[in-house]
């Protein structure tokens, strides 16, 4: 666990990811997650994060882990065809991590996930966080529609609507 660490997540907080993400561009997330959730049969959700804070925080918790409980309480894995992905930022590490269900990670792979989370970085680097975020989300979605076509009828098993957290 880093000083430096703990100093950087107490600092920015939640404030940072509202301030970040504003009503409006969470709406226009949204609107790319349900146009994404069109051209598949996949499912996608958003999760941003300020930072960490209590237990998480003190005991040294990684983006990664933190991103695997959030696929678990958010039961992104409970969908019909096991590809539900989750696409998780914690704005104060700087880190983006997808965790994808057993039947989409199977088909792309640790490297697919880690490309489009490294593409996604280099947006956020250059403060242009929402065009980063719809261009991961339409690189997930891409990938969804070539494993998992629209089959017409796929309800929408999870919703659509970013987390702030």
């Amino acid at each position: 666990m880093s000083l430096k660490r703990i100093t950087r997540h107490l600092l920015q907080h939640h404030w940072r990811a509202k301030r970040v993400f504003p009503q409006d561009a969470l709406a226009r997330i949204e609107q790319a997650i349900r146009q994404g959730e069109a051209t598949h049969s996949g499912q996608v959700r958003f999760v941003v994060e300020g930072a960490l804070d209590g237990r998480p925080l003190f005991r040294g918790q990684l983006a990664r882990e933190r991103a695997l409980d959030l696929f678990s309480h958010l039961r992104i894995w409970d969908t019909a065809h096991n590809n539900g992905v989750l696409i998780y930022l914690l704005l104060a590490d700087r880190d983006v991590e997808i965790i994808a269900d057993r039947g989409i990670d199977a088909k792309v792979g640790a490297a697919g996930w880690e490309a489009i989370c490294r593409a996604m970085e280099a947006e956020f680097k250059a403060g242009r966080f929402e065009h980063g975020v719809i261009a991961g989300i339409a690189a997930v979605s891409k990938e969804l529609a070539r494993h998992f076509p629209p089959d017409g009828s796929h309800p929408n098993e999870l919703p659509d609507a970013p987390v702030v957290m």
